[in-house]
């Protein structure tokens, strides 16, 4: 039997991470979280998902760690608050671990991404059944033309090429 579970955004959450203590933190509360995963007889056929990040959000839910640069001026909020995922394919290699190919927008380029997704499992809460997803990549940030300058991080090197993406996601029935 084959069931559809859709995207529960309320219970999912992106990390964004880069060397030197650059983190943020954006939760399903105050972004927009869709997508699905067919499974049947409990293997996975087909998965999509799509997500929205408005890193222009004050609260809580996007968080900098380091005083000394603010993630929403490195990604230029004012001007490019939003930060979309959309998946273009999905391709299972075994139980656990599949691969996501798809649209990354940061800053108004549009690159192609592929995402490891490990599928964490099923289980029920609240009377509910649910099943949990990983989602991990490393984002080229000269891609997106995420560069930064300044006297102690000459060239930004210092701050590592890559953005390491994590989201956990969460569908149910």
């Amino acid at each position: 039997m084959k069931t559809k579970w859709t995207l529960d955004s309320s219970q999912s959450d992106v990390l964004l991470e880069m060397r030197r203590s650059r983190t943020a933190y954006m939760g399903g509360n105050t972004n927009k979280f869709d997508g699905y995963v067919n499974i049947e007889d409990n293997e996975i056929e087909d998965a999509s998902v799509e997500f929205s990040l408005d890193i222009n959000n004050k609260n809580e839910s996007f968080q900098s760690i380091d005083a000394y640069l603010q993630l929403q001026d490195f990604f230029e909020e004012d001007e490019h608050p939003i930060i979309s995922f959309k998946s273009t394919s999905f391709q299972k290699v075994n139980q656990n671990i599949n691969f996501f190919k798809g649209d990354l927008t940061i800053k108004d380029i549009t690159r192609v991404v592929e995402l490891d997704a490990e599928f964490l499992g099923e289980n029920i809460y609240n009377g509910e059944k649910k099943v949990a997803f990983e989602i991990k990549g490393n984002i080229k940030r000269e891609d997106f033309g995420l560069d930064f300058n300044s006297f102690n991080h000459s060239s930004g090197a210092a701050l590592g090429k890559d953005i390491k993406l994590i989201a956990n996601l969460e569908f149910s029935i």
